[in-house]
């Protein structure tokens, strides 16, 4: 083995948390020397170094209206609620494929969206080849949903899943986790938990006993996500110099569950109160809105600046912002977070999935009490209130430099390879891969 030749599945191309942390880490580990590849179940974009499984404009076709199908006809069986599940129907076999079959190490990432279902994951051991899969979220040990919430019926075998309109003992959550559970029988793989919430719920799931787990988080481009004078960056970007800037993501509608939207408007509206006269010395500024018709009206003067596809201009915004707001009542390792501190930007945020692994309380952000609005309303308060921002700022570029560089986490990857590999931990072992 001359150079370790890595193979990364994922649905998208950077299409997604999942598609970016993919991206991300592949990059990483080419910068150590890994011979290290993407493909994906559909292309969105035209990096011609990422492989797609769909060669030809018929198969591209076809899987784009698998994708759509599925979304269609999972509405007949779900209830009217905003939360991600994924069905069973649809799959691709990926063996043949040339790069897959010549890997040394077959790494899964997001594989939902009628790419990999559980026969076509049991497939994967006839090619007798390590099989490493990050869990982005929830779904791989469940019966079929995304977010989990409160819901605890992963712990056992799923089924009366309160996210479907036929639930009962063996309803379609039930079936899909037997399928499950036969696919992992057959296939041997290592989990990686990007956070200490991760690795917790994979350690309560019964699908997973047995399975080794290593917690390694996500990464990012700190030479991309950079400070930049703040001052500066809200010239740069028309934004008033003398007001505190709040900066959110993708805003979806009130209702919408997963992003916590309601609690932000109410925490934005006890902010206000609390203010008084003081409130127009307050500006929020949200990226990432896909339908600009169904916008939520926020009490304080906002800006609107859409899907941002440009990673300098993204940063800019993180860094001429005063401090990020994420309301996610779940979320594993959401990279706005990393994001937002590589840029130097506190972090306001509910104590909730792997946001603790990232925020440290009062040091480089707020850590509110969980679904509370008036304890989020808090901790916007405390960041305008601080008297060393500065040293928040500091604390926040350190935190990612430290524990999320590409690296680092690079080489804690080659680590569980070389470990899956049976391959020395010190020294090559014959692998042109660092130690």
């Amino acid at each position: 083995m001359d150079i370790l030749k890595v193979v990364h599945l994922n649905t998208y191309d950077g299409n997604g948390g999942a598609g970016r942390a993919c991206i991300r880490l592949n990059r990483a580990l080419l910068r150590q020397g890994i011979e290290s590849k993407i493909i994906v179940h559909y292309k969105f974009g035209k990096n011609p170094e990422i492989g797609e499984f769909s060669t030809n404009l018929f198969q591209k076709a076809r899987t784009a209206a698998s994708i759509i199908l599925e979304r269609i006809w999972a509405k007949r069986y779900l209830k009217a609620v905003k939360t991600p599940f994924s069905f069973t129907w649809f799959g691709r076999s990926v063996i043949r494929n040339k790069d897959v079959k010549e890997a040394d190490i077959i790494h899964l990432h997001w594989v939902n969206h009628g790419f990999l279902n559980p026969k076509h994951i049991a497939e994967i051991a006839k090619l007798n080849k390590p099989v490493v899969w990050t869990f982005h979220d929830s779904n791989a040990f469940t019966g079929g949903c995304h977010v989990r919430y409160t819901c605890d019926h992963f712990k056992a075998e799923c089924g009366n899943c309160p996210l479907l309109n036929d639930a009962g003992d063996n309803d379609a959550s039930h079936r899909i986790w037997l399928q499950k559970e036969d696919a992992y029988a057959k296939l041997d793989f290592t989990i990686i938990a990007p956070s200490a919430w991760m690795q917790h719920s994979v350690a309560e799931s019964s699908l997973m006993k047995g399975k080794s787990v290593n917690r390694i988080p996500n990464t990012l481009e700190t030479d991309v996500f950079r400070p930049t004078d703040k001052t500066s960056a809200k010239e740069r970007l028309g934004l008033p110099k003398d007001k505190f800037v709040f900066l959110s993501g993708f805003m979806p509608s009130r209702k919408d569950m997963h992003k916590g939207t309601g609690y932000l408007l109410e925490s934005l509206e006890l902010l206000k109160n609390s203010l008084g006269d003081k409130a127009d010395q307050i500006e929020l500024v949200v990226f990432g809105n896909r339908n600009t018709e169904d916008i939520p009206e926020f009490p304080f003067k906002t800006s609107f600046l859409g899907t941002i596809n440009d990673d300098e201009k993204l940063a800019l915004c993180y860094s001429a912002a005063d401090a990020f707001l994420i309301p996610s009542l779940e979320d594993n390792l959401p990279n706005t977070v990393m994001e937002s501190l590589s840029c130097s930007t506190p972090v306001i945020a509910f104590t909730t999935g792997g946001i603790p692994d990232m925020v440290d309380h009062e040091q480089n952000g707020y850590l509110a009490e969980y679904r509370s609005s008036e304890s989020f309303t808090d901790g916007m308060q405390w960041i305008i209130n601080h008297p060393d921002r500065g040293k928040l700022q500091e604390n926040a570029r350190q935190t990612v430099m430290e524990k999320f560089s590409e690296e680092i986490i690079a080489k804690k990857y080659v680590e569980v390879y070389k470990n899956v590999l049976k391959l020395p931990l010190q020294g090559t072992g014959g692998a042109n891969v660092p130690a």
